[in-house]
């Protein structure tokens, strides 16, 4: 196994994602189970106070299923992609509760940061910084954290946070990866410099960048899909439950509630879903978009299967998909 409980051997890992926008916490239990059982090396569970929509209808408290899923699974590699530890909750809080994480899944936990979005930040009514701001913050945290982890104890009056007389007597039992999060040159710079690896798109510019600026370590991406045996219920589906994947960039980081999300979706279409995520049965469709990854310069692709049928998904992963990609490993 290797520090982030994937199987050894060199080549490109693929994983699930555990969505919890779209699942409640049994079921996202249960889904990780099912790709434990079904060969894929890790999962990815979001960590968000609200879904994007109303549609998708979930969003469990994460640090709560990482311990059912802990229990509930036995190799399996498990990643937290992402959490915003710089607003929402402090990072003293962040700490302890990823400490607990790493003891209970044994070597097996992978955390993703990144500098989130207003939609699950802005709750407790703080101003909603600029994105320099909210880097600057991430990099505090960060560093916050990786001090409590250490076991010691901790005094820390930074710009953003103070910490005073903290230890954690349940530190990480091994080194916890901490992979940022990173769509734009500068948030690139600062996960090569401070970062284990990278979390982006299968854009090959972000990546060079980060590998430019000493970058190193997984870079995780994630593909999202709809599967189904018929294209126009697939297309229908994605439309239905995350439409947000139209969302440009900036707008998806500053709407801050669901009704926002819908009335800026309420403009896209099914062509447009269709345009932007696989749909339906087309495996051809979803091997380009891996090797599309994978030439990019990522090593961790975990699909996104949107809407309810995940065994549908995962069928087709062990019957045919897996052997597909086979060889991007």
């Amino acid at each position: 196994m290797t520090s982030n409980g994937t199987p050894t051997g060199s080549g490109t890992k693929f994983g699930l994602t555990l969505s919890s926008e779209e699942h409640g916490p049994r079921r996202l239990v249960e889904i990780a189970a099912l790709a434990e059982r079904s060969g894929f090396d890790f999962v990815s569970i979001s960590d968000h106070f609200h879904p994007w929509l109303d549609e998708q209808g979930h969003s469990p408290f994460v640090w709560s299923v990482l311990g059912a899923i802990a229990e509930r699974t036995e190799q399996i590699g498990v990643a937290v992609g992402v959490t915003c530890p710089t607003m929402r909750t402090h990072p003293a809080i962040v700490a302890h509760a990823t400490a607990t994480c790493a003891a209970l899944l044994e070597g097996r936990f992978t955390w993703g940061v990144g500098t989130g979005e207003a939609l699950n930040e802005h709750i407790f009514g703080d101003r909603w910084p600029p994105a320099g701001q909210r880097l600057e913050q991430l990099e505090e945290a960060i560093s916050v954290v990786r001090q409590l982890w250490t076991g010691d104890l901790v005094n820390h009056v930074g710009r953003h946070y103070r910490v005073e007389d903290a230890r954690l007597y349940d530190p990480p039992p091994a080194r916890v990866p901490i992979v940022v999060s990173a769509f734009g040159p500068r948030a690139s710079e600062l996960a090569a410099r401070i970062g284990d690896g990278l979390w982006t798109g299968a854009d090959a510019g972000i990546i060079d960048r980060w590998k430019s600026n000493g970058g190193a370590g997984p870079v995780y991406s994630q593909l999202t899909l709809c599967w189904a045996t018929d294209k126009d219920s697939a297309v229908k589906e994605a439309h239905h439950r995350w439409r947000n994947t139209c969302v440009p960039g900036q707008l998806s980081q500053d709407l801050p509630t669901p009704s926002h999300f819908a009335q800026a979706t309420s403009i896209v279409s099914r062509e447009m879903v269709e345009e932007a995520m696989p749909c339906g049965p087309d495996v051809g469709q979803i091997v380009e978009q891996v090797r599309q990854a994978v030439d990019a310069g990522v090593d961790h692709v975990y699909f996104h299967q949107v809407g309810a049928d995940q065994e549908g998904f995962v069928d087709l992963w062990r019957n045919e998909l897996s052997a597909a990609v086979a060889e991007l490993r």
